[in-house]
């Protein structure tokens, strides 16, 4: 099966997320918003910003934003700025692999890799974006929080 990491779903998560901001976002602030764990969102932010894909300021007022518009970052730079070069095998791009001499198919998943990288590099974290509008919008991420211990009412309140 192939599938995509889910760094890398995180990773595009965020963006689309940063992309959505005025200014500056927290790390914090992210992780409340997409509900990413907050340690993953700061791995996450950092190896986005040294590959160049979201800037960031430190400082008191310190945080992150997009580097470029979200009608120009790819799905597939995202996932390559996550998990490394697109392949869905170790023979793409004429490596080759420990057993290319005996099973014939050298080269030939080029077809197969090429034909997911064209479909990646053609979806933008826009039209990621878009489909995340129409669902329904949660609460604000500064929403208040009850504090621990706080009774909260539930069905069996309402039934004794």
């Amino acid at each position: 099966m192939l599938r995509l990491s889910k760094l890398a779903d995180y990773a595009t998560v965020l963006l689309v997320h940063l992309g959505r901001h005025e200014g500056l976002a927290t790390a914090a602030a992210l992780a409340v918003e997409t509900g990413v764990p907050e340690p993953t969102v700061a791995k996450l932010l950092k190896g986005l910003a040294s590959n160049g894909l979201v800037l960031s300021h430190r400082g008191a007022r310190g945080g992150y934003r997009l580097a470029g518009e979200l009608e120009k970052v790819t799905v597939a730079a995202v996932i390559a700025a996550v998990d490394g070069p697109i392949a869905i095998t170790a023979c793409c791009d004429g490596r080759e692999c420990e057993h290319s001499s005996l099973c014939g198919l050298s080269g030939q998943w080029d077809v197969v890799n090429d034909a997911i990288l064209n479909t990646l590099n053609s979806i933008t974290l826009a039209d990621m974006g878009r489909h995340a509008e129409r669902l329904p919008k949660r609460g604000p991420a500064t929403a208040p929080v009850a504090p621990v211990g706080a009774e909260t009412s539930s069905v069996t309140d309402a039934v004794s």
